[in-house]
């Protein structure tokens, strides 16, 4: 229940004041912070509900906006991902059934790897299918690398700000 909340809260915030031109950087960054919380969502979450609350987050966001898909095809190809990456920056003695995706539990190269990967991979495939072609690779590129950087910048704020700082002992 509370993860649910907290997603209605990211796309809310993310809808009502970080959607409009006021927060873009030099026409090339954009902060999608919705992607907060599918990416904070805990780390035994199943796969099956990890692609729903990726497909109806997007689709919630293209209704809103009227963009024919894309957040919702950039979303769940962004939740069939996450278990891969996961699994590739799992920790030497694995994760506990309890972890939480949290810069406090995992530490700061750990959640800056994750938090790199996969906005790169969510924006490619956003500003890709956005795009609809390779017309214009530069200005593409550009929108990928500096949007990916405001995203994941913002995203580390949140977690250090919004979560909780308790550590687990190893």
């Amino acid at each position: 229940m509370w993860q649910l909340l907290r997603g209605v809260g990211y796309i809310a915030l993310y809808v009502l004041l970080i959607s409009g031109t006021d927060f873009v950087l030099f026409n090339l960054g954009w902060c999608f912070i919705y992607l907060g919380f599918l990416l904070f969502l805990p780390i035994a979450t199943p796969i099956v509900v990890q692609l729903l609350l990726g497909f109806v987050t997007g689709v919630t966001l293209d209704i809103f906006f009227d963009t024919g898909g894309v957040h919702a095809a950039a979303a769940v190809l962004l939740m069939y991902l996450r278990p891969w990456v996961l699994r590739l920056l799992t920790p030497r003695d694995g994760y506990d059934t309890q972890d939480s995706v949290n810069i406090h539990q995992m530490g700061w190269q750990w959640m800056v790897v994750y938090l790199a990967m996969l906005t790169a991979m969510h924006h490619a495939a956003f500003f890709l299918l956005e795009l609809g072609s390779f017309q214009v690779p530069g200005i593409t590129l550009a929108k990928i690398v500096v949007s990916t950087l405001y995203t994941g910048l913002t995203l580390l704020i949140i977690q250090l700000v919004f979560f909780p700082t308790r550590r687990r002992n190893r």
